[in-house]
């Protein structure tokens, strides 16, 4: 069986909010994130990471392209950056793409669907709903304290 996960991170990768931010933050999704068929609540994760980590959206990335010279950049590069990285976080999201050779972040790279880098996340597991719409995302920023930005992942 696979899953969906609606995630809203900071648009800052290395920020984070204190614990009463976060989790009013996260009462406000689950407010926002209607429950299963026969009454049942969906599942949120709130988790403030020790090291930036990232945030993608499974199978649901289609490309990736260079910010710099738009070129479409090889998943598989970006995979291995990853790997690179995965165990013990990001020090790091400063790059050289492949492309163009242009410096770069990875977190600047134009993902098709989003994905991100953080140190804090809210996972809204099978939401039983796409995206937030900007209105409640501007209410979930408002309760964070910090802009958001929300990935939607399958896997």
């Amino acid at each position: 069986m696979s899953d969906d996960v609606l995630s809203i991170i900071p648009t800052d990768p290395w920020w984070q909010p204190d614990r009463a931010a976060g989790e009013r933050t996260a009462a406000l999704a689950e407010e926002l994130a209607p429950g299963l068929p026969g009454g049942v609540e969906v599942e949120i994760d709130t988790t403030w990471h020790d090291v930036l980590t990232v945030v993608d959206c499974g199978a649901n990335l289609e490309r990736i392209r260079c910010p710099q010279c738009r070129a479409s950049i090889d998943t598989e590069w970006w995979a291995d950056r990853l790997d690179d990285h995965g165990q013990d976080g990001f020090a790091t999201l400063a790059v050289e793409v492949p492309c163009c050779g242009a410096a770069t972040s990875l977190d600047l790279l134009d993902y098709d669907w989003p994905c991100g880098f953080a140190r804090f996340e809210i996972a809204v597991w099978n939401p039983e709903r796409d995206w937030f719409e900007d209105e409640e995302l501007a209410a979930i920023a408002d309760a964070l304290g910090h802009s958001v930005k929300q990935i939607r992942a399958h896997i």
